[in-house]
């Protein structure tokens, strides 16, 4: 039986699509979640989208992080359940209180978009299982409120913890502290990350197929633990 992989819409969601189609062409089955309902409809694991949920008013991901949906998608992620955010879906993670450290106004104070190299830093979660530590990959970027902070406590503990999950090389693009693109909860079933693993699942519309890898991941870490 296929894997069945949510995909949640809020209010200004633009790449929820687009994540669908790589969960899709990973192998897994896409389910739609609506951010008023609560019910999970039997996923397996969830997937935030990028996009701008209720226009970035207040603080991005402030107001989508009260969704009745996120009550449902904090419990599951307690009980193990795989989630992964992307860009406005780490924002929501950490206004969740999912993930530590916040995601603030690009440094330089621009939008940037282009396409970014990364190197995994931990393949201990269940969304980078399937690379190799020390590998590089290009996907695309595209935030104005990218940068990651953290007191210096919580960086370390990141980093002694291996829950860094993968740093910006060749460039930092908004000033994210330590180069951090993305990291992990403890147990590593939650992912937040910056760039855009979606548009980069097929050789004809991605600078690589690299960002595939984050969807082969969890479905091998699904099947592992059925």
């Amino acid at each position: 039986m296929s894997m069945r992989i949510g995909v949640v819409t809020f209010p200004g969601s633009l790449d929820d699509r687009d994540a669908q189609r790589a969960v899709r062409i990973a192998g897994a089955e896409p389910v739609a979640l609506w951010h008023a309902d609560s019910d999970l409809r039997g996923v397996d694991g969830v997937i935030l989208p990028g996009g701008f949920s209720y226009g970035d008013y207040l603080r991005c991901g402030a107001i989508a992080r009260f969704s009745a949906v996120m009550d449902s998608v904090v419990k599951a992620a307690g009980d193990g359940m795989p989630v992964l955010g992307i860009c406005n879906g780490f924002q929501i993670l950490c206004e969740a209180h999912l993930l530590p450290g916040a995601l603030t106004r690009n440094e330089h104070l621009h939008f940037r978009n282009r396409d970014q190299w990364l190197r995994i830093e931990s393949t201990g979660s269940a969304w980078t299982a399937g690379y190799e530590a020390g590998q590089e990959i290009l996907i695309p970027v595209k935030n104005g409120e990218g940068r990651y902070v953290a007191d210096g406590r919580t960086l370390d503990e990141l980093e002694g913890s291996g829950r860094i999950v993968a740093r910006y090389v060749r460039g930092n693009p908004n000033g994210s502290q330590r180069d951090i693109a993305a990291i992990s909860n403890e147990a590593g079933n939650v992912v937040g990350i910056m760039p855009h693993p979606e548009h980069a699942v097929e050789a004809l519309t991605g600078p690589s197929v690299d960002g595939l890898g984050f969807f082969t991941s969890v479905l091998a870490h699904l099947g592992a633990h059925a």
